[in-house]
């Protein structure tokens, strides 16, 4: 984020396929089959750097070594990582590169520090090179496989975890691991009634797409890659956009709220959803999450799918959006399934998200609780954002504080006994804003503190001595809450003005600054793109970092994400967390003191709650898929394995619905989500607060 924008946590890069072994359940079937090799250029093509990349990678080594929070020095420590980030991100599941490949590469691995420090960047180069050349006879080798159906009575495996394996000795093995590969994805269609005319033809066209999109790489492509090797091992927000990335960008800063409402991320050949955008027609339908994996995409309410497995970003996006009022269908996923499951079709009417649809909204709870009856406010609040444009011109514009301070009003006349404010899913936005909002809760005060590369540190405090809400208050949060809401969830903790509930939040605790390279130049024939460096952190109050650690609630309710796979400390090049001097200020009350009876109530009421419970064997069923490390390509096994799973969920499903007094479902039948939904964490979350109100009020 900008010093005045605290941003999004979604990491923007290019991700070069790693073929990991996936689900796949879709495209309409034909009448005709259409066996299409996959083709690859006669004569490869040999990408170079262009003149201009020596100059540019000059500046970039400058402006990560001198400019960078952290200024890391350029030495062999910083060239193994990345080396290793490079490989990675071209081949980060041993698919291509032998053994022999990888001994040759790492002649170098001490080297890249000298060659960045000399802008020379012909290393990456001709790496990528020798990649093209490997995926070109993985592509050979599939339309061999093809020729003929597999027979699925063998015991054997095929791993997934790839981390666990070594790189293939020699083309025998890589073989090997490819018949298995290709096996596994076939095995999945027949499990779901495919036959190997489908299965042939669909998997060659994937494939064939897969070839097309990384033949068409080019040099600035590649000079991307290799720069966001350098500079995300630094730090995984600081990155480099090529000049086309930085205009399209902007354009996606532009237009990011038209189509589906949903920003997207490849991750692992996948399409990954990464933020849902409040307002827009993904959140209304209810039937989209974070993380869930689009697989395929039509147009229309009949258009055929097209698969989109190994995909650019870009190019997904160019599918998803389009008119306003258009239809599009989308093949997805859905986050924490296992290998078998099969994916959903998600219809959505394209629409353009508006500023009123993302703004803070407010809704009456009335719940009972020990035989009392409490009226609880909520406040939504899906981003933290100001209309900068209106200030600049005088106007008075939107802003996340004057509207909270609009909302409260009106909930106070309803006489409210409590106000909750949801800051689930939000991934920050205005510094300002997280600070001002702050201040509608407490008197006067500091709330964030900001440290630069120079050590300086600058205290941000509440401008307003007045409190406009002062009853009992409750904020909830979850993993996705990142940034601005970490810093207002910190400061109202570190008070102890409200309970804190929910999940341990994102932990970005650094503010990034955007450098434009044409700045350091006069040639005006020459376009170079811009770095996004990160350049501060922040503090709490009490002198420690959300940074990695994020905000931990003080009631913690079911998470699907552990912290070592989501969130700022699942990632390695992470700033690390660290302590700086506390300030003064004064605690509003003694929450810590309550927190053991909250939470003895806490859990005796959620011990027998239906939707607590049937959350927690969801978590434990995506916990023991994220497990898995192989599957087994015999027929017989996997579809008593697909069946029982099957069977478990409908029966858990029916379970519920019936402890909730709902429908039963038939057998294939599919629970209409957005109808049968209910908000458990949040009814829960103001019982909590009701909780408080009763040890604390009477």
């Amino acid at each position: 984020m900008t010093k005045n924008n605290t941003g999004k946590i979604v990491k923007r890069t290019i991700i070069i396929l790693s073929l990991l072994v996936i689900p796949f359940f879709f495209v309409a079937e034909s009448a005709t089959p259409n066996f299409d090799y996959i083709s690859v250029p006669d004569t490869l093509k040999t990408i170079s750097p262009d003149a201009k990349h020596t100059i540019e990678a000059q500046l970039v080594t400058t402006v990560l070594t001198r400019y960078h929070y952290n200024r890391v020095p350029l030495n062999d420590s910083l060239s193994a990582l990345i080396f290793n980030k490079f490989i990675n991100q071209l081949d980060g599941g041993k698919n291509y590169f032998l053994k022999s490949d990888i001994d040759e590469f790492s002649k170098y691995k001490f080297e890249l520090d000298d060659f960045l420090a000399n802008s020379n960047i012909n290393f990456f180069f001709d790496v990528f090179n020798v990649y093209l050349k490997r995926v070109s006879e993985r592509m050979d080798y599939i339309n061999k496989l093809l020729e003929r159906e597999f027979d699925y009575s063998y015991d054997e495996y095929f791993v997934i975890k790839r981390d666990s394996v070594d790189w293939p000795k020699d083309e025998n093995e890589m073989n090997d691991d490819w018949r298995k590969r290709i096996k596994n994805d076939a095995l999945l269609y027949k499990l779901n009634g495919k036959d190997w005319d489908f299965i042939k033809s669909t998997i060659q066209k994937r494939y064939k797409n897969i070839t097309k999109y990384l033949f068409q790489y080019n040099s600035e492509d590649v000079f991307q890659l290799a720069i966001n090797a350098f500079a995300e091992t630094i730090d995984p927000h600081t990155n480099y956009f090529s000049p086309i990335t930085s205009d399209n960008f902007k354009i996606d800063m532009s237009l990011s709220l038209e189509g589906i409402g949903a920003r997207l991320q490849v991750e692992d050949d996948f399409t990954k959803i990464v933020e849902i955008i409040p307002g827009g027609p993904a959140d209304k339908s209810k039937q989209l999450k974070a993380d869930d994996k689009i697989i395929a995409v039509a147009q229309g309410e009949d258009g055929e799918f097209e698969d989109v497995i190994g995909w650019r970003v870009n190019d997904v996006v160019k599918l998803i959006r389009g008119e306003k009022g258009t239809v599009v269908r989308l093949l997805v996923i859905p986050a924490g399934s296992d290998l078998n499951a099969k994916p959903k079709e998600v219809k959505l009417v394209r629409d353009k998200v508006k500023l009123e649809d993302q703004a803070a909204k407010s809704n009456l709870l009335e719940i009972e609780n020990n035989g009392q009856k409490f009226k609880i406010g909520v406040i939504t609040i899906p981003k933290f954002y100001s209309d900068f444009e209106a200030q600049r011109n005088g106007e008075d514009g939107k802003s996340t504080t004057k509207d909270v301070r609009r909302l409260i009003s009106e909930l106070e006349q309803n006489n409210i006994d409590g106000l909750i404010i949801d800051l689930r899913n939000d991934g920050g936005g205005s510094l300002t804003e997280a600070v001002e909002l702050t201040g509608l809760f407490i008197k006067d005060g500091p709330v964030v503190q900001v440290r630069n590369s120079s050590n300086n540190i600058e205290i941000n405090k509440d401008p307003d001595p007045s409190i406009v809400y002062n009853g009992p208050l409750a904020v909830m949060v979850n993993r996705f809450s990142a940034s601005a809401s970490e810093i207002f969830a910190a400061a109202i903790q570190d008070y102890q003005r409200g309970i804190i509930i929910g999940e341990n939040t994102y932990g970005k605790g650094t503010v990034q600054n955007l450098i434009d390279l044409n700045m350091f130049t006069n040639r005006k024939n020459m376009r170079l793109g811009q770095v996004k460096l990160t350049v501060a952190k922040f503090y709490r109050i009490n002198g420690k970092t959300t940074q990695r650690l994020g905000v931990k609630p003080d009631i913690e309710l079911p998470s699907y994400f552990l912290p070592e796979e989501f969130g700022e400390s699942s990632e390695p090049s992470a700033l690390p967390s660290d302590e700086i001097n506390k300030l003064n200020y004064e605690k509003y009350s003694d929450i810590q003191k309550l927190l053991p009876e909250l939470i003895k109530k806490h859990n005796e009421r959620t011990i027998n709650d239906p939707d607590f419970q049937y959350l927690i064997d969801q978590i434990k069923e995506y916990r023991e898929s994220k497990n898995q490390t192989m599957v087994s390509l015999n027929e017989a096994v996997r579809r008593k394995q697909k069946e029982a799973d099957e069977e478990r969920k409908f029966q858990r499903e029916n379970e519920l619905r019936k402890k909730k007094g709902l429908k039963l479902l038939d057998k294939g039948e599919v629970p209409d989500e957005k109808s049968d939904s209910n908000d458990y964490i949040l009814n829960e979350s103001a019982k909590i607060l009701s909780d408080y109100i009763l040890l604390t009020v009477g």
